[in-house]
C-alpha cells in the first residue's frame, strides 16, 4: 500500500512539475502582438473598471508591467504619427510621417501620408487606395526583425483604417490588412503579394459585416448603470446620419443612410470584426509556432470614430469599452490557448487619447474653443499683401503648419526669415493661438522642454511647415477633425507589457513612446531601428 502511495504522490509530483515546465516563458519570446485602442485616455482604465470583466483590461492591469507616465514627446499628435513613432523608436522629426496628410511643393497639393502611386489595391475596386510603407523614413523594429533571420519571422498587420495597418508593419511587413469602405471585405495592396492569400479571400466570402450591420446596437447594461456619461439624449453628439442620437441604433437603417461598410467601423461591432480576422491570422500564418518570434499589430479604431460622433462622455463611448473589453478577454484566452501567453509579449496602448469638444467646454464655463484658421490665413495674405504689394505669399495652411509660396518669395528677392517672423508675430494675436515659432528657429535652436521641445520633434525639414502653431490648451482649428496637439489630454496613453517574462509592476517613471521600439530589440537580441532615439525600459528586463 506505502508503494502505491509513493508510487502516486511521485506521479502528481511529475504531472505538477511537468505542467509547470510547459508554462515556463522560453528565452526569447515566439510572439509579439500590438494591440492598439485609438483614441484611449488614460483615464478610462479607472472610469470604466467596474464595467470590465476579469480577463479584459483587469488582467492586463493587474498581471502586467503597467506604465502610468507613458506619453508621446511631440506637438502634433496626429494617428499616423504616433504608430511611425511605435515601432521606430523615433519622433516625426526622424520618421518622417509628420500628419496624416501632408503638403507637396513641387506639386502644390496633399498627399496621403501612405500613398503610393507604384502599387495597386487588392481586394477592392477603388483605384486610389494605393498603399505602401514608402513614405516612412526609418526602419521599424520589426523590419530589423526580420532582417536578423532575413525574413523568417513573419509581421503582419491589421485594421480598420490602412495606416495603421500599414506603417506598423514596417517595410519589410508580410502583409497589411485593412477594410475596404465599399465591401466592408480586408484588403491590401500589391506592395505586399500579387494576390490576397486563399484564407482572407475565405474569411471575406463569410460576409461578417452584412451580419453585424443587421443588428440591433443596444446597451450591453442596464442603460441606469451608465452613470458616469452624459445623459442618452445630450446637445454635444452628432450622431449618424438621419439623426440617430439615442439607443437603440437599428443598424440596417444607418447602414442604409450610410451606403458604405465603413458605418461598421463606427460602432463597437468594428472592433470584433477586427478581433475576429486577427484570430484567424494567427491561425492560418501560425504566427508564434516555430523558433522564430513573429510580430502582429491589431489596432482597434472603432472607439475613436464612436468618439468623433458621441463625445468622450457619451454613453455610446462608454458601451464601446465595456464590450471591447470582452473582445479582448476572448483575444487573450485564445492567444494563451493557441501560442501561450509565456511565450508572448503583448502591448496595450493607443496612438493618443482624447478631449473633451469645444462646444461641451464653453457649456461649462471651461477654456476651449474653435481656431478660426481659414479667417486667419485671410487676414494673414491681406497683411502681407499690405507689406510686401503682392499675392499669394501662403500656399497652404491646416491650422497647424503653415507653407509659404517660396518659389515667389525667392523670384521677388523677398527675406524669407523676415516674412516667417512676420507671420509668427501676428498669428499669436489670433484667439486660440498660445504661440508660434517659424522653421528657423525650429532648426537653428535647440529647444529642452515644453510645447517648443514638441514642436521641434514634430519637425521635418522637407515635410513641415514655415510656421508651426500652438494652440491654446482646449483649442482646435475648425478646419481640422483630427486635430491632435501636444498637451498632455492628447500626449498621456496608457501603456501595458503583458505576457512572457513580464512581472505585474506599476511604474510611475516617465516614458517616452519612442522607448518601445528599442525595448523589443532588447527581448529579441537584435539591431535597434535605424532612427530610434528611445531608451530601453531597463525593468522589464529584470
Amino acid at each position: 500500500m506505502k508503494k502505491i502511495l509513493l508510487l502516486f504522490i511521485s506521479l502528481t509530483l511529475f504531472t505538477i512539475f511537468a505542467s509547470g515546465q510547459k508554462k515556463t516563458a522560453p528565452e526569447k519570446p515566439k510572439l509579439i502582438v500590438s494591440i492598439f485602442v485609438e483614441g484611449m485616455r488614460y483615464d478610462y482604465l479607472y472610469k470604466y473598471w467596474d464595467y470590465f470583466t476579469k480577463g479584459g483590461f483587469k488582467a492586463l492591469v493587474s498581471e502586467g508591467m503597467f506604465y502610468k507616465n507613458a506619453e508621446y514627446n511631440y506637438l502634433y499628435t496626429k494617428s499616423s504619427s504616433a504608430y511611425a513613432t511605435f515601432v521606430t523608436g523615433a519622433n516625426p522629426s526622424q520618421h518622417g510621417i509628420v500628419n496624416d496628410y501632408r503638403y507637396l511643393r513641387l506639386s502644390n497639393k496633399k498627399e496621403y501620408c501612405i500613398y503610393d502611386k507604384n502599387v495597386k489595391p487588392l481586394g477592392s475596386s477603388n483605384y486610389n487606395d494605393k498603399n505602401s510603407p514608402a513614405s516612412l523614413l526609418a526602419s521599424t523594429f520589426s523590419d530589423e526583425l526580420r532582417l536578423s533571420n532575413y525574413k523568417q519571422s513573419k509581421v503582419i498587420s491589421i485594421s480598420p483604417k490602412d495606416y495603421a495597418a500599414v506603417l506598423p508593419a514596417g517595410h519589410l511587413g508580410n502583409a497589411a490588412y485593412w477594410l475596404d469602405k465599399e465591401t466592408g471585405n480586408w484588403m491590401s495592396s500589391s506592395y505586399y503579394f500579387s494576390e490576397l492569400p486563399e484564407w482572407v479571400n475565405r474569411f471575406n466570402n463569410k460576409k461578417f459585416p452584412d451580419i453585424y450591420l443587421s443588428k440591433i446596437w443596444n446597451t450591453y447594461l442596464p442603460v441606469e448603470k451608465y452613470d458616469k456619461s452624459l445623459a442618452d439624449d445630450n446637445s454635444f453628439e452628432t450622431g449618424y446620419l438621419g439623426g440617430h442620437t439615442t439607443f437603440p441604433y437599428d443598424l440596417i437603417e444607418i447602414k442604409s443612410d450610410a451606403e458604405t461598410y465603413d458605418i461598421l467601423n463606427y460602432t463597437p461591432f468594428g472592433n470584433t470584426y477586427t478581433k475576429d480576422f486577427a484570430v484567424s491570422a494567427i491561425v492560418n500564418e501560425k504566427l508564434g509556432s516555430d523558433k522564430y518570434c513573429d510580430y502582429l499589430n491589431v489596432s482597434f479604431t472603432a472607439n475613436y470614430n464612436i468618439t468623433k460622433k458621441f463625445s468622450i462622455r457619451s454613453i455610446e463611448i462608454a458601451d464601446a469599452y465595456i464590450r471591447l473589453d470582452r473582445d479582448i478577454e476572448h483575444f487573450l484566452n485564445f492567444i494563451n490557448d493557441y501560442v501561450g501567453i509565456e511565450n508572448t509579449v503583448i502591448i496595450l496602448s493607443s496612438d493618443r487619447g482624447s478631449t473633451d469638444s469645444p462646444k461641451l467646454l464653453k457649456s461649462i464655463n471651461m477654456p476651449g474653443g474653435y481656431f478660426k484658421d481659414k479667417n486667419a490665413e485671410i487676414l494673414l495674405q491681406s497683411f502681407l499683401r499690405a507689406i510686401y504689394h503682392t499675392d499669394n505669399l501662403i500656399e497652404y495652411f491646416d491650422g497647424s503648419y503653415l507653407y509659404l509660396n517660396r518659389n515667389k518669395i525667392e523670384d521677388e528677392n523677398f527675406d524669407l526669415n523676415e516674412i516667417q517672423r512676420k507671420i509668427s508675430d501676428f498669428l499669436v494675436n489670433f484667439t486660440g493661438v498660445a504661440n508660434s515659432v517659424t522653421s528657423e528657429d525650429l532648426e537653428s535652436r535647440n529647444y529642452t522642454s515644453g510645447m517648443l521641445l514638441r514642436a521641434q520633434n514634430s519637425y521635418h525639414k522637407k515635410r513641415s511647415g514655415d510656421i508651426s502653431v500652438i494652440l491654446e490648451p482646449g483649442y482646435i482649428p475648425g478646419s481640422d477633425k483630427n486635430y491632435g496637439s501636444g498637451y498632455r489630454n492628447y500626449t498621456h496613453v496608457p501603456l501595458i507589457f503583458y505576457g512572457w517574462k513580464i512581472k505585474a509592476v506599476e511604474s510611475y517613471e516617465p516614458v517616452s513612446m519612442t522607448d518601445i521600439a528599442p525595448t523589443l530589440e532588447r527581448f529579441l537580441q537584435i539591431a535597434y531601428p535605424n532612427a530610434s532615439t528611445g531608451k530601453v525600459l531597463k525593468e522589464l528586463l529584470k
